[in-house]
């Protein structure tokens, strides 16, 4: 009996540290984890609140009601780029933009967050042909859609396409 009750006291005690290093591992890997993600966080931030640079670029015409107009503007092509788009700009000149390239037509929609500068946007079909635009206001987020399915979407200082007379209906040339 003297033996057993020594044996069931060891079995306990030996699942009990191994409970306490279990624990004590456990918490070892949240707090490295924590760190770590802290870390990456502290080290992200300070790169997303500024603008994106370095975009390929390329001039692109639309026939408006006043003749061809041309537009100087960068190519957001991949998913990060088009997250980005113009957030934390500070300035916009007219005859330039960004063009949203996308692979296939649907229904798109844009918000403003962290996009200091008021924009309009103009909603392009895949034969080039403008859908709609949209005046859209610094730190909106509320989605503002395109009417239908589109393949590219064109951004460009807010009223720019009332001053050079591009409306819905004109011909964007994107080559």
């Amino acid at each position: 009996m003297n033996s057993n009750a020594t044996r069931r006291s060891r079995t306990r005690r030996g699942r009990t540290a191994a409970f306490g290093v279990f624990r004590l591992f456990v918490f070892a890997a949240l707090a490295v984890c924590s760190c770590a993600a802290q870390s990456a966080e502290s080290g992200s931030s300070s790169q997303s609140n500024k603008p994106q640079t370095g975009l390929k670029t390329t001039a692109i015409t639309i026939a408006g009601s006043k003749g061809q107009v041309k537009v100087e503007v960068e190519l957001a092509r991949t998913e990060a780029e088009q997250a980005k788009g113009l957030m934390f700009r500070t300035e916009l000149e007219d005859g330039k933009g960004m063009l949203f390239v996308f692979d296939k037509d649907e229904v798109r929609s844009f918000w403003m967050k962290n996009t200091l500068i008021p924009l309009s946007i103009a909603y392009i079909a895949y034969d080039g042909t403008i859908i709609d635009i949209r005046d859209m206001h610094p730190h909106d987020t509320s989605s503002v859609h395109s009417s239908r399915s589109v393949r590219y979407a064109l951004e460009v200082p807010q009223g720019w396409f009332g001053r050079v007379g591009v409306s819905a209906g004109d011909k964007v040339d994107i080559r």
